[in-house]
């Protein structure tokens, strides 16, 4: 199974602790994790080794993870803005059909600040049908008619989270244009406010397939929002998360790991050896 990370030197533990949640789950032929980054050193990859190392000896070989550095040149990202929450490594998913290697032709792109609390198989084979990506969206219908407004969305569009992506490379290369991304930057940049997420969602959302966020998406704020919703009678806890959940996804500002966290989800983060 192809796994994909963007990340940066600061992200190291968090992605450690990702990884570390995947590996209690078998995937035929382990995993190939591809980890896109500006400034990773050896270091930085031997400490990832040591931290996702089977820590009992009757662990199996199917846990097997494979670490592929691919270092860029982050002043290729110069022109794209950026801030300390949305630092630059969030766009190199953008163009990851290219970076990675062309012999690849589906992988399946995850934020680090996640937890992975059953097997992912089914999500990883799922038919893309034609479609670039397959992704989540959080937003309501309110708020996505003001993306819609904002970034000149097609109607057809989902404004999507991209924390969660099963990437179809196939199609990536075939249909993608980097003049395409770099002329939309250009335009509205200015109204960005989740940058890498406004350029998804308005380029490729109309050729994005939807998946169920609860299963394969879910943070606090989600799962609070659907839990207060009269129309939801079946209310979901943390026994039908164990049972039917696929991927927690600790997004925003909400951490398990700093010390003002609110919600109930960071029992499966705690649960991570």
């Amino acid at each position: 199974m192809n796994l994909l990370f963007t990340i940066d030197h600061g992200y190291v533990n968090i992605l450690s602790r990702c990884l570390r949640s995947i590996r209690r789950f078998p995937a035929q032929g382990g995993y190939d994790v591809y980890l896109i980054h500006p400034d990773l050193e050896e270091v930085d990859m031997e400490h990832v080794r040591e931290e996702i190392s089977p820590r009992a000896p009757h662990r199996a070989v199917w846990e097997e993870m494979r670490l592929h550095p691919i270092r860029v040149d982050a002043s290729a990202f110069d022109f794209f803005p950026e801030n300390f929450r949305y630092p630059k490594t969030m766009y190199y998913r953008i163009f990851a059909a290219d970076f990675l290697p062309q012999s690849l032709e589906r992988i399946l792109y995850l934020d680090p600040d996640i937890v992975v609390i059953n097997p992912l198989h089914e999500l990883y084979g799922m038919d893309m049908e034609g479609k670039y990506y397959l992704g989540c969206t959080h937003t309501k219908k309110m708020l996505t008619e003001i993306n819609r407004i904002r970034l000149d969305l097609p109607e057809e569009a989902h404004y999507i989270n991209t924390g969660v992506l099963m990437m179809n490379l196939t199609e990536l290369r075939k249909g993608q244009s980097k003049d395409e991304v770099v002329r939309f930057v250009e335009k509205y940049s200015r109204v960005f406010t989740l940058p890498d997420q406004d350029i998804i969602s308005a380029l490729y959302g109309g050729k994005t397939g939807i998946l169920d966020t609860i299963r394969y998406n879910l943070s606090d704020r989600i799962l609070a929002l659907y839990n207060a919703d009269p129309r939801n009678t079946e209310k979901i806890d943390v026994d039908w998360l164990r049972e039917n959940g696929v991927i927690i996804h600790y997004c925003g500002r909400n951490k398990p790991w700093k010390e003002n966290y609110m919600g109930i989800l960071n029992v499966f983060y705690d649960e991570v050896e």
